[in-house]
């Protein structure tokens, strides 16, 4: 046997000791470093930053890397506003806008970025980007801010204009365009930069036309009734730097221009406009004509014949809905409605083109078309025809609540409707006996009756109504009607009384849903609103100053110089729970700064995250190895 010497030997154990090593390592794959969570940074432009005396139309800005424009049309704010729609768009590492007005001689020209520039990969946000030059010898530079609210649910209102008038003359927001402008963030917060010294109007405009004043009677609007006269200080303000949660490092204290006034609060509303006409007839049944309008009507247009004569004089019934936006005429001439097409003239005040009512008569014509008759299954020849009821809506069963309305609605115009037709009877003992009620039409619905009696906790009524006790036009009638309810009793219900300060005029409470909508509504009397019998639920609290005292809250009108009625609400959630008598006694509804009033849970416009969340390098990395070693090829110890 040979012997192998010494010095070939240690090459070989030395890589069965590497190849060992390599095999006990766990395989992982690379997770390719960290991701860029920096946003993109400015370079260099043409103009440079603040340049004066440039009188070009192009600007380009150029960046670190590669970017991206979110939305241009709509992120991206010019001002003085451009009437032209300039052209803006990323190119590569640029960007490049090109204005299409003509520039105005000793301008400052801002263009407003918002939140639009993101870099191309990880789009991480350069916030609130601006640029601006010059067509003049100096570069204007104060600022104003404030937030823009609905002002009838305090919403903060992205996405809306507020611009500024130098002409101080009440028509300059209707004639003119803007002098500077900005546009409201998710928040509803705004600033307007660039503006040169002197005094101004401020409005918010919900620009549906992009012209920059306010000359559509549907536009949302806000305006000020003070003046803002822009300017500055200087100032201080503390920045703290943490070793950790609990010990502080250093305290710097950062001098600064603050500019001022930045708490501007603009409330934005829509003024009391519905323009009147009609909207497309229907005809569902071949009885029933339908003719719908887009506002109220004051005064219902009665229908002319146009294509045919009624032999009887009273040959339709109405009945109106929706407030009086809906009127339906059920005919009853046969003569009439058995003609597939009606041609009816009706007369009403119809806007024009200045939104002033005028008298107007339409042409409308009904069609109705025949449809095919069900098969009748298994239907012998002398078998008749099943009864078809005169139809009836009842709500009188099960649990009632105290303030409940019991209502009967009939599906089509019945004839000498009275209390007479109807019995209600209260459960004493084991007897029931007959009860007094009122009986009424409901002046909103003319086939809908009501039944109202002062009810009482947790008793039993029984309401019945005898068979073919009610006819209606057509000669269906009635099916027998018999239900028994119950009211609730006092403990199933919870108690609220809200003291309320802060405000003198005379004004109303109302109680809110989860989806901030009115479930019950109470004034404000001797300095408190009181709600009796509410559901076991959680409300929120609503507030409105009623400066007319009509009950309801009313918008404002720029022509008038008059703001809408102010509102206010109470800052947190009110839980009541049942046999429960809640007083709230701290409600100063000026405490609070107004845009902190609503609670989140209500609020529709939450504020969105606009940058990327940090990711957990060493997560992913432990992630990553844990499950690379649960595989299988490698040897382990």
């Amino acid at each position: 046997m040979r012997k192998i010497q010494r010095k070939n030997v240690l090459p070989v154990i030395n890589g069965l000791f590497l190849l060992l090593i390599y095999s006990c390592a766990s395989i992982g794959t690379p997770n390719g470093g960290p991701y860029d969570e920096t946003p993109p940074k400015y370079i260099s432009s043409t103009p440079a930053p603040n340049e004066i005396n440039y009188t070009g139309k192009r600007v380009e800005i150029l960046f670190n890397e590669l970017i991206q424009l979110e939305k241009p049309s709509e992120n991206v704010i010019i001002t003085p506003p451009q009437l032209q729609m300039p052209i803006i768009r990323a190119q590569g590492k640029k960007i490049v806008v090109e204005l299409k007005d003509s520039l105005q001689p000793n301008t400052t020209y801002t263009i407003d970025f918002t939140n639009s520039v993101v870099d191309n990969n990880e789009k991480n946000v350069l916030e609130n980007f601006t640029f601006a030059f010059s067509t003049g010898e100096m570069i204007d530079s104060l600022e104003i801010s404030g937030l823009l609210l609905n002002a009838e649910n305090l919403e903060p209102m992205p996405g809306i204009t507020v611009g500024l008038h130098k002409n101080l003359e009440d028509s300059a927001f209707v004639k003119e365009p803007f002098f500077r402008t900005s546009r409201t963030d998710e928040r509803g917060k705004f600033t307007i930069r660039n503006i040169s010294p002197g005094s101004y109007h401020i409005f918010g405009l919900n620009d549906v036309n992009r012209d920059y004043r306010f000359d559509q009677s549907g536009e949302d609007i806000a305006f000020s009734d003070s003046l803002i006269v822009p300017t500055f200080e200087f100032a201080i303000r503390k920045d703290t730097t943490w070793l950790d949660s609990l010990t502080i490092d250093t305290v710097r204290t950062i001098p600064y221009t603050r500019f001022l006034p930045d708490d501007i609060q603009l409330l934005l509303f829509k003024e009391k406009f519905e323009r009147q006409y009609m909207l497309r007839p229907e005809r569902a049944e071949r009885h029933l004509l339908t003719a719908k309008y887009n506002a109220p009507l004051d005064t219902i247009p009665l229908p002319v014949p146009v294509n045919f004569e009624p032999v009887e004089s009273d040959w339709y019934y109405i009945q109106t809905a929706e407030e009086g936006r809906t009127v339906n005429f059920w005919l009853m001439d046969s003569t009439v409605w058995k003609q597939d097409t009606l041609r009816l003239a009706f007369t009403y005040s119809k806007s024009d083109s200045l939104n002033i009512l005028r008298p107007q008569t339409d042409t409308v014509q009904f069609n109705f078309r025949n449809r095919a008759p069900e098969k009748k299954k298994n239907k012998k020849n002398d078998e008749p025809d099943p009864v078809v009821f005169l139809g009836m809506d009842i709500n009188a069963g099960g649990t009632l609540n105290l303030y409940d309305t019991v209502f009967v609605l009939f599906n089509e115009p019945v004839l000498d409707v009275s209390k007479e037709k109807f019995f209600l009877h209260q459960r004493t003992d084991s007897l029931w006996v007959p009860v007094e009620f009122d009986f009424s039409p409901d002046s909103t619905n003319s086939l809908r009756y009501l039944i109202k009696r002062p009810w009482q906790y947790g008793n039993e009524y029984l309401l019945e109504i005898d068979s073919a006790s009610v006819f209606s036009v057509y000669g269906r009638w009635n099916n027998g009607f018999k239900s028994e309810f119950k009211i609730k009793k006092k403990e199933e219900y919870g108690h609220l009384y809200l003291n309320v300060s802060g405000i003198e005029a005379a004004s109303f409470v109302e109680l809110l849903n989860a989806s901030d909508m009115p479930v019950r509504k109470a004034r404000v009397v001797n300095g408190g609103a009181l709600f009796m019998d509410l559901k076991p639920d959680k409300y929120y609290a609503r507030l409105i100053v009623d400066l007319n005292e009509n009950d309801i809250w009313d918008t404002g009108n720029y022509a008038e110089k008059q703001q809408p009625e102010p509102v206010y609400y109470y800052p947190k959630v009110i839980e009541i729970m049942q046999n429960w008598e809640q007083e709230i006694s701290d409600w100063n509804v000026l405490s609070t700064p107004l845009h902190m009033q609503k609670p989140l849970d209500i609020t529709k416009n939450k504020p969105k995250e606009t940058t990327q969340k940090k990711r957990d390098y060493k997560e992913e990395g432990k992630r990553q190895s844990s499950g690379n070693s649960n595989r299988g090829g490698g040897l382990s110890f």
